[in-house]
């Protein structure tokens, strides 16, 4: 059994010691993902749905590094800043998702790392 780290070349860089993602066997760990721009590497925008969505591309771009995609995900964890934004996260998380439904935890964060941040996502998928 072996484990290997996950990158992808558009990804922003991680804020701390560790990877983006690990894949053991056919298993993906995607670490939580901001809502960073890759392109910028600022944050998208202060809107928590605009945050959510590009939380999301931040996964799949890891899960695509791998082998794997969103539709693939079995977990998810979402942490949001202010639990009273749940409902716009909701929309953004169920429209990418469309009628896949991973497992999902939900929690309000007392913080998050980076000034703007309202939302972090993580996931473990599988590679098909």
């Amino acid at each position: 059994m072996s484990h290997r780290p996950v990158r992808a070349e558009n990804q922003p860089a991680p804020v701390g010691p560790y990877s983006p993602g690990m894949q053991f066997e056919r298993l993906v760990f995607v670490s939580g993902q901001g809502a960073t721009d890759p392109a910028t590497g600022k944050l998208v925008s202060d809107d928590v749905a605009e945050q959510t969505a590009q939380c999301l591309r931040n996964v799949e771009t890891i899960l695509q590094a791998a082998g794997s995609n969103l539709h693939c995900v079995l977990r998810c964890g979402v942490f949001l800043l202010d639990m009273q934004e749940f409902p716009k996260m909701n929309e953004v998380y169920a429209r990418t998702f469309g009628e896949h439904r991973p497992a999902r935890t939900t929690i309000q964060a007392a913080g998050l790392p980076g000034v703007g941040l309202r939302v972090e996502i993580d996931a473990i998928a599988y590679i098909p």
